[in-house]
């Protein structure tokens, strides 16, 4: 849990020179990628349209559009729940964006009480993403909440 604390403030930190999202989540992206272990992704996705469009990430190529109630994401979004899924194949609609990936955290980011937007980790291990993952992770997104900005 400790490496969320620090992950937490090193965010709050980053947003003191920008807290546009799109420099905010391209930076909370890399620290998600560079301090959990045994990730193949970790960016975002973002509300346009009344999908998920791609945003910063880190990591392999992804799907660029997701439909609302479609796959992890989608499901996120539309539930506005965490989805943490211990093996994204037993999934109901889960979308193949990199066929390496066995299971998936997924936690929308609010603005003005609406999803704006939602956190994506992958790991190409099954069962990676604990209760205190799910925790630590919700506690970054509610910083980043209070720090970003949006168009």
């Amino acid at each position: 849990m400790n490496s969320y604390k620090l992950m937490t403030a090193q965010i709050e930190a980053l947003s003191e020179s920008s807290r546009n999202y799109i420099p905010l989540l391209s930076n909370a992206s890399a620290l998600i990628y560079e301090n959990m272990e045994d990730l193949n992704w970790a960016g975002f996705y973002l509300v346009r349209g009344g999908g998920l469009l791609l945003g910063p990430f880190q990591g392999k190529v992804a799907c660029v559009k997701i439909e609302k109630g479609k796959g992890v994401c989608g499901t996120a979004y539309e539930t506005d729940r965490t989805q943490r899924v211990e093996d994204v194949h037993r999934f109901p609609g889960h979308i193949a964006c990199d066929s390496a990936s066995n299971s998936e955290i997924v936690i929308p980011i609010h603005f003005k009480g609406e999803v704006v937007a939602v956190l994506d980790i992958d790991s190409p291990s099954l069962n990676r993403f604990s209760s205190e993952d799910q925790e630590g992770l919700e506690t970054f997104v509610r910083k980043l909440e209070e720090l970003l900005e949006w168009d």
